[in-house]
């Protein structure tokens, strides 16, 4: 694996992965370009009118950089996908980047794209291609990319501390695991929504496989799954007033990730 993560100042992220391919870059071209041979391996049904690009569902997009065999680049809604080849010996050199807003779902992203640059491969082997990916090592890779990205999901705000981590499982599982059905309004929060150290007041508010909220000594601690990227929900916990449990919190969601691939 090769992959980079950049953060710009403007608060978009671009995803850089690089893969040899055994093939010369003319043929590597016609599969990164005809929708025929996309057809085998991208993630969406792909339709070219001109310089205008549908998927079959999300967004359109516009083809903005066409010079063969060289570079391809197009949007996919407010999302920019470039393809760059390089001869490489016999072979050819394909670095992919992905610009997108959502930093949090870098990990799935490059999941989904190492996923599909594998299966491009085995298009230009010709060789057959699995119709149906495993979750479980689709959950696996998710958790390698979020080491390899170096992606932090804890940060100090100003109210307080805000965490934000993409889940590999169903927000039901999810739930069932923090033992969300035995919150009550009124008493003290389940055991897994807190932290060591924490003086939690009772449980203010809860929407089952969604929300939990409750009272701190100088704040409040909010729970939330989301609709996620991939596979499962998007976690935000939002801590006010202290930010002293920031490293907690951190180590509370990685504890999290860790207990849902067991």
């Amino acid at each position: 694996m090769n992959e980079t993560l950049t953060l710009h100042p403007n608060g978009r992220t671009t995803l850089r992965m690089q893969r040899r391919l055994p093939h010369p870059p003319a043929k590597v071209w016609r599969a990164i370009t005809d929708p025929q041979h996309l057809a085998h391996w991208f993630p969406a049904d792909i339709t070219i009118n001109g310089d205008h690009i549908t998927y079959g569902f999300g967004p359109d997009g516009h083809i903005t950089e066409n010079n063969p065999p060289h570079t391809y680049a197009h949007t996919w809604g407010d999302e920019d996908l470039r393809w760059e080849l390089h001869p490489d010996g016999t072979g050819t050199l394909l670095t992919f980047t992905h610009t997108f807003t959502d930093h949090h779902g870098a990990a799935s992203f490059a999941t989904g794209w190492h996923t599909c640059i594998q299966a491009l491969h085995l298009h230009l082997d010709d060789r057959p291609i699995p119709q149906q990916n495993d979750p479980a090592q689709s959950a696996r890779l998710h958790e390698d990319y979020v080491t390899i990205l170096g992606l932090q999901p804890a940060t100090a705000t100003e109210d307080g501390i805000r965490v934000e981590r993409q889940l590999t499982h169903p927000a039901d599982h999810v739930w069932r695991l923090l033992r969300g059905d035995d919150a009550t309004p009124g008493t003290p929060p389940p055991g897994p929504f807190t932290v060591p150290g924490l003086t939690t007041g009772a449980v203010t508010r809860t929407e089952t496989g969604k929300l939990l909220e409750y009272d701190t000594a100088n704040g409040t601690v909010r729970w939330e799954l989301n609709e996620g990227t991939g596979q499962g929900p998007r976690l935000v916990i939002t801590h006010t007033g202290d930010t002293t449990y920031l490293n907690a919190w951190r180590i509370r969601v990685e504890e999290l990730a860790v207990a849902l691939m067991g």
